[in-house]
């Protein structure tokens, strides 16, 4: 063992992976091969997912028939909708209840008894899961607002379905593209913290829906989770203080305020996907006719880069863009891991495929020798 100690595990390697590659230097991001630019503008969600979880594109017939499979596993069981929408009536936290929701999935998944380790019968799971935590997201939602839940259609892609359920109206055509392009972005990002916790998870033959439980919970931590909400609450303080956005962000750093949205742990560059969201963010405002949630990112951008050296990661701009798409802003995080789920399943089967039990050590630093004292003594 190496008396060297890398906290947070930062830098070191403890997988081989044909998943995902970042670039921390460039600002490169790339899923099997393909750079994220490219499959943003040319691939659905759902295509993205085949290549993650098949290793490489689908043909036209491959993507329909996976497209149609995952649309016919939408509908959530009754006693877990029932729950779902329980939680949402008692306003309680929605990364809960979609931790809930994949937890009493696995009593429910027909392919319960098949083996941990067994391909086809995870691949049958990971479909399972994908297609109905955003019925579950969306009955959540709603049920907190009072309104009944909206049945899925299979007629709708997966990022139109979430936002038919989600508002009872079918969307516009470019808010689901934008949408559908958004969860192509999150899908996956190597061994980040929610991945890394479903692969120690499933390293111990535990199932895919423990190992996706146990992502949810390490994405609902603030410090990987959380960021884009922080982002429009901040911009939502910006504006009903009537601030310039400089300004208001020079006093926040002289106050030893963090500012949400810049920096990344992996990147030294600006985050691509931040610059395709941002572009998407200012093409949204176009449309509806108010720029402002673009228009005071984009002077926090300039501000902070210049001031600090930080440049802004995925969750900078996404942010406007989901607001800018009428959705709650305490189900920015959930929405990620509807979108992530897939990279975790991707990693998942890759870590069954050549598993060893992830068992790392840890330095001891505490005393030696002490002596025992009798109870009574003490």
């Amino acid at each position: 063992m190496s008396d060297e100690l890398e906290r947070g595990l930062e830098g070191v390697a403890v997988a081989e992976s044909s998943l995902s590659h970042i670039d921390g230097d460039e600002g490169k991001l790339v899923y099997r091969g393909y750079a994220i630019e490219d499959l943003a503008e040319h691939a659905s969600y759902e295509e993205t997912l085949y290549l993650l979880w098949n290793g490489s594109l689908p043909t036209s017939d491959e993507l329909a028939a996976f497209s149609e499979a995952m649309a016919a596993e939408r509908t959530l069981p009754t006693a877990v909708r029932e729950t779902v929408v329980e939680l949402g009536r008692q306003d309680g936290d929605p990364m809960a209840a979609l931790q809930t929701t994949v937890s009493m999935l696995s009593a429910y998944d027909e392919d319960g008894d098949a083996d941990p380790t067994d391909e086809s019968a995870n691949l049958a799971k990971g479909r399972r899961i994908t297609a109905k935590l955003p019925t579950a997201l969306a009955a959540f939602a709603r049920a907190r607002d009072g309104d009944e839940p909206v049945e899925p259609r299979t007629d709708l892609s997966h990022a139109a379905n979430f936002l038919y359920m989600l508002n009872g109206e079918e969307p516009q055509d470019v808010l689901a593209d934008v949408f559908d392009q958004a969860l192509v972005l999150h899908a996956d990002h190597g061994l980040n913290a929610s991945t890394f916790a479903a692969m120690v998870t499933t390293s111990t033959l535990a199932d895919l829906h423990a190992g996706v439980t146990s992502a949810i919970g390490a994405l609902s931590g603030s410090l990987h989770g959380g960021a884009n909400a922080n982002v429009m609450r901040m911009l939502e303080e910006i504006d009903e203080a009537e601030q310039d956005p400089v300004e208001w962000v020079r006093q926040a750093l002289a106050d030893g305020r963090r500012v949400a949205g810049f920096g990344h742990r992996v990147y030294n560059v600006k985050d691509p996907r931040a610059k395709i969201l941002g572009q998407r963010s200012e093409e949204l405002g176009e449309a509806a006719g108010d720029t402002r949630w673009y228009e005071m990112s984009s002077e926090i951008e300039t501000f902070v880069m210049e001031e600090k050296g930080l440049a802004p990661n995925v969750d900078f701009y996404s942010a406007s863009t989901y607001y800018k798409m009428g959705i709650p802003i305490d189900i920015y995080t959930p929405i990620f891991a509807v979108s992530r789920v897939g990279g975790w399943i991707a990693h998942v089967l890759e870590q069954y495929e050549d598993n060893r039990l992830i068992r790392p050590r840890a330095q001891y630093v505490g005393e030696r020798d002490r002596e025992w004292t009798p109870i009574e003594e003490r």
